[in-house]
């Protein structure tokens, strides 16, 4: 299993990015997912999450500016940014618990991640 994020870029302040992050391999079921992010110098800290029923949880620093949400049938997961700030700028990675097929073993996989760098 693979999670592959993109979108990032290089953005100035105030205006939207959309990440996208797509599950790929032998898959049964995902279940919840999350955008994590780690700015420089920074411990990694949790976005947003999103449970397969779509219930999410937002860190009190995005909530207003950013959603959260996914497509099941794609196996995909996606943030909506908007009016980003400076300190926005970060590693975002996405994170997905994920039941294998034949096993039904339940493991955490972590995607490399997306930059995004937000000018003042």
């Amino acid at each position: 299993v693979q999670l592959q994020a993109s979108g990032g870029g290089l953005v100035q302040a105030g205006v939207s990015l959309r990440l996208s992050c797509a599950a790929s391999g032998t898959i049964a079921v995902i279940y919840d997912m999350a955008w994590y992010r780690q700015a420089p110098g920074k411990q990694r800290e949790l976005v947003a999450s999103i449970t397969r029923e779509g219930t999410t949880v937002y860190a009190d620093s995005v909530r207003g500016r950013f959603t959260i949400s996914r497509d099941n049938s794609e196996n995909a997961l996606y943030l909506q940014m908007n009016t980003l700030k400076p300190e926005d700028t970060a590693l975002y990675v996405c994170n997905a618990d994920i039941m294998a097929p034949m096993t039904l073993f339940r493991q955490d996989y972590w995607g490399r991640g997306t930059l995004v760098t937000v000018s003042s």
